[in-house]
């Protein structure tokens, strides 16, 4: 990709990336927009943004997003040369056109306008794309539909069998002549369109038909997010690692203990240098032990003053920065309580919950289970707590 300077200095023949990020990711849920959703150890916008990085013919790339998420987009982006971010709208559709008239000092000859939550454009459908607008002003990337079609009717009952000779399913990118693209978003503004080939279509634009991919899928729910992880790692070379960590720390008199990140009454607390969570030090034990990267005490020796009370969440997202770092991501983890006293049951999901938080894992991606011994040795006495845990790794071959 050219650099931004180059998107300025050559007026009329440049081709621009306008990537709509200023979705609010509602219907997949989940603490953060499902655009800034860790896929593969990076943010879905990142993988899109990267695929038009790399890409020869892309002079530019600029991104439309909401201000509230600022922080997130600062951080997907970190290291890449964009042309800076434009708000985005009430809809996509005013989000689109918000994005065009920040381009149009630039005067771009061609804009190819793609949504974020579409994280696997390859660089074949982009060569297509541009190839058909040497003599088209519109193309989109589509594929045939291929399973037979229904209506319903009332009461949830087939109405009715439809055709579907001449159907496709379109994607994005959506490429454009860009002076085209502009004047019909402009003349369709206040109108409620679903993709852009539909506001040229209302301009009288002639669009085209280009292959897409059936891998250039668009993350609506869990399931597609797991199936783009699917895809990434079978074509890349990966390796998985297991670690395992284990914690103890002693009763003293006190009024409750932090335990997986979770305020847990108690009659007595746990010793310790930092806020003695030993759950959350038996797993950042366990991550770092996946990457061979030592363990706590040596990154935060229990000798430094700075630790002293330190909440441990600090820990374990570190040990998780440390895994990002080298193109890894933390896959599933596994923390097992191991004591008489307090009851961990009440608390369970509420842990679970908080170390996916902490890790940025999905749901379902972090577990907590409990036991006793029975009465038995240390813990089985009431003296201590013993925590200990298995965290999974994804990292590059030979990461």
């Amino acid at each position: 990709m050219a650099n931004v300077q180059a998107a300025s200095s050559v007026p009329g023949m440049t081709t621009i990336a306008l990537v709509v990020a200023a979705g609010r990711g509602e219907r997949l849920g989940g603490a953060v927009p499902k655009q800034y959703r860790l896929l593969a150890g990076k943010p879905v916008l990142r993988h899109c943004l990267d695929r038009f990085a790399a890409h020869p013919a892309i002079d530019a790339i600029k991104v439309v997003l909401q201000p509230e998420h600022r922080v997130l987009y600062d951080d997907a982006v970190r290291g890449l040369a964009l042309l800076d971010p434009v708000t985005g709208g009430a809809t996509r559709q005013q989000s689109v056109r918000h994005g065009l008239e920040s381009l149009a000092d630039r005067n771009p000859r061609n804009v190819l306008i793609h949504d974020a939550a579409r994280p696997l454009v390859d660089a074949a459908t982009i060569d297509r794309l541009l190839a058909a607008l040497d003599t088209a002003k519109a193309a989109i990337a589509a594929s045939p539909i291929t399973d037979t079609l229904k209506r319903a009717g009332a009461g949830g009952r087939v109405a009715v069998t439809v055709d579907r000779a001449g159907l496709w399913r379109a994607q994005t990118p959506q490429a454009f002549d860009f002076d085209a693209i502009l004047a019909a978003h402009r003349a369709a503004a206040g109108a409620d369109m679903t993709d852009d080939a539909a506001v040229a279509e209302a301009a009288g634009l002639g669009v085209a038909l280009v292959a897409g991919s059936e891998d250039n899928l668009k993350i609506t729910t869990e399931a597609d997010l797991a199936r783009a992880e699917r895809l990434l790692a079978a074509g890349a070379a990966v390796e998985w690692r297991t670690g395992s960590g284990f914690d103890v720390h002693r009763f003293v008199p006190g009024d409750g203990i932090m335990l997986c990140g979770v305020r847990v009454p108690h009659d007595r607390s746990l010793e310790g240098h930092s806020d003695a969570d030993a759950g959350l030090h038996a797993l950042t034990d366990a991550i770092l032990g996946a990457i061979g990267a030592g363990d706590i005490g040596l990154h935060f020796p229990p000798s430094d003053p700075q630790w002293r009370g330190k909440d441990s969440s600090h820990f374990a997202r570190a040990a998780v920065g440390l895994v990002a770092a080298r193109g890894g991501r933390v896959v599933h983890v596994d923390v097992t309580v191991i004591c008489e006293r307090p009851k961990v049951g009440p608390h369970r999901e509420a842990m679970a919950a908080r170390i996916a938080d902490i890790l940025g894992l999905e749901p379902g991606r972090a577990s907590v289970k409990a036991t006793t011994t029975e009465g038995l040795g240390f813990t089985g006495r009431g003296e201590g707590i013993a925590v200990q845990a298995v965290a999974t790794v994804m990292l590059p071959a030979g990461g």
